[in-house]
């Protein structure tokens, strides 16, 4: 789906997701990319050396938590988690849908923690 012309509707795409996890590039801008994440459950503790990310919400509710605290984002929210920041992802409630963005090819390094909050 890394066509650039055409019009994308997450939301309406979203909807035919079934699957508990989903995270595909919906298309490209410059050197970024821009995917769809649809989520029933709570994603791994990661960081992004090289990388800011940020999270639009689509649908539902996204809980981004990081060591000592945690973010809620509803539809139309964004938020920027700045390269070297651990995080991770679940919905707030069943399902979430959310556009992160991130630069093409950034590193992704996994990591285990306990939050401190």
């Amino acid at each position: 789906m890394n066509e650039r012309s055409h019009l994308i509707s997450p939301l309406t795409l979203s909807r035919t997701i079934t699957n508990d996890y989903h995270n595909a590039s919906l298309t490209s801008v410059n050197d970024h990319e821009i995917r769809m994440s649809v989520m029933t459950g709570q994603f791994r503790w990661r960081r992004h050396p090289d990388s800011d990310e940020t999270f639009r919400g689509v649908d539902g509710k996204l809980v981004i938590e990081f060591e000592d605290h945690e973010v809620v984002i509803g539809p139309r929210e964004m938020i920027t988690v700045l390269a070297g920041t651990l995080h991770r992802t679940r919905p707030h409630g069943e399902r979430s849908v959310n556009l992160p963005f991130e630069r093409v090819d950034a590193a992704t390094i996994f990591e285990q923690t306990a939050a401190t909050y």
